[in-house]
């Protein structure tokens, strides 16, 4: 089926169409996962140190996490 409009006198590159990348959001069965609700404990920020420095995670008012060192 041709969807090509002869009124678009435009040239058709197929070279410089764009197409949404197709990604499947996996998890291997080997990474240990933890709910935000037991890391957070009712808070909405904590603290994690590693290798000496800590790091900041914080829960914005939109739900969303954010890591700061």
């Amino acid at each position: 089926m041709d969807t090509h409009d002869p009124d678009d006198s435009r040239p058709r590159d197929s070279r410089f169409e764009t197409h949404a990348p197709m990604r499947a959001e996996r998890i291997p069965l080997s990474v240990r996962t933890l709910s935000s609700d037991t890391l957070f404990q009712g808070e909405h920020e904590i603290g994690i140190e590693h290798h000496g420095a800590l790091y900041r995670l914080k829960i914005t008012r939109q739900g969303k996490l954010i890591l700061n060192k």
